[in-house]
Order: structure tokens, then sequence, then C-alpha cells
């Protein structure tokens, strides 16, 4: 009896997991192979942002409503975090390679944070990189078949600053969700 008080007093002193508002997807290694490029021309891999949390996420420019509400809210994220936001990086990743060329992403997420990055790359690349991710996308014909809009997996990835994937995080998570989140990663 002694010796289980004295495990259970040792188990409670132990450092617990960290409460995450999204699901702990810890050591699940998503998103190890992210090779695109970003909207500068840069090639970039999680490895490029060493030592900073990234959330990242897939979406397009011509999206309606999911990209610019999830882009106004991280830029909400960003000023919440003040001086830390600096040891954030928020990633674009274009599904929609065809339109979203480097000029045209590089306006749309430096309108709403100009720390913002976009990433694309060849079809293949896009393909292999959402793999990774595990994330779904898929080109859907609108009406009258001339123009389309894509389908896209709608949630945050959040790596740590060793590149560790360790949060999913549904787009409707808020904007205080997600801080609690990133400060988590980044102590």
């Amino acid at each position: 009896a002694a010796a289980l008080v004295l495990t259970s007093a040792l188990a409670a002193c132990s450092d617990p997991a960290p409460k995450f508002k999204g699901n702990d997807i810890s050591g699940t290694q998503l998103g190890k192979a992210l090779a695109l490029n970003d909207h500068n021309g840069q090639a970039r891999t999680l490895q490029d942002f060493a030592g900073k949390v990234v959330v990242a996420f897939f979406g397009f420019t011509q999206c309606p409503d999911v990209c610019p509400t999830a882009l106004a809210e991280l830029a909400q994220v960003m000023q919440k975090l003040g001086p830390d936001a600096d040891r954030v990086q928020v990633l674009l990743i274009s599904v929609d390679p065809e339109r979203d060329t480097p000029e045209i992403l590089k306006q749309y997420v430096t309108t709403f944070d100009p720390r913002f990055l976009g990433l694309t790359g060849t079809p293949d690349q896009v393909k292999a990189t959402a793999a990774s991710f595990k994330a779904y996308y898929a080109k859907v014909p609108t009406e009258g078949g001339k123009n389309y809009t894509m389908d896209h997996t709608a949630a945050f990835y959040l790596f740590d600053g060793k590149g560790d994937s360790r949060v999913l995080a549904n787009s409707t998570i808020g904007v205080d969700a997600m801080v609690h989140d990133i400060k988590l990663l980044l102590d």
C-alpha cells in the first residue's frame, strides 16, 4: 500500500502533457515532407522555421469564406501574442497552384499580416505535401463548367520549434484557443 501511495505521489509531481484546446497530434510526424516554395520564390521546409511555432493550413486565394476568415483570425492571434508573434510563422499552403502564382499569394497573405507566407509548387509538390499532412483537396467544377473552386481540409496544423506536429485544430477553434495552444508550444 505504501508503494502505491509513493508511486501515486511521484506521478502527481511529474510534468503532465500540455492541455491543448485543439487535438494533440504529438508523435504523428504529420507535415514532415513539406517541400514547397514561398511567395518570394524561396524553397521551404519545416526546418527553415526552427525555433518558431508554425501554424500551417491549406487554402487558396479565391476561397470565398473559410480561407479569408482563417487568415483574419490568425492576424488577430498574432496581435494578441504581442512580441511573441515574432516567434510564430503562419503558412498558407495553396491547393490551387494553377491560379495561385507567387505574386498573387504574396499580395493575398500579406494583406492580413506582412509576416505570413504563402507556399506553392508544382501540382505534384502540392500533392506530396498534402499527403504528408493527410490533408484533402479537390478541384470542383462550378455551374456551367467554365470555372472551378477547391474543396480542402479546413484545419490548422501547429508545429513546435523543433518542427514536430503537435496540434490539429478545427478552423472554428477561435482566436483565444489558438493563442492558448501557441503559448503552450512557445514555452
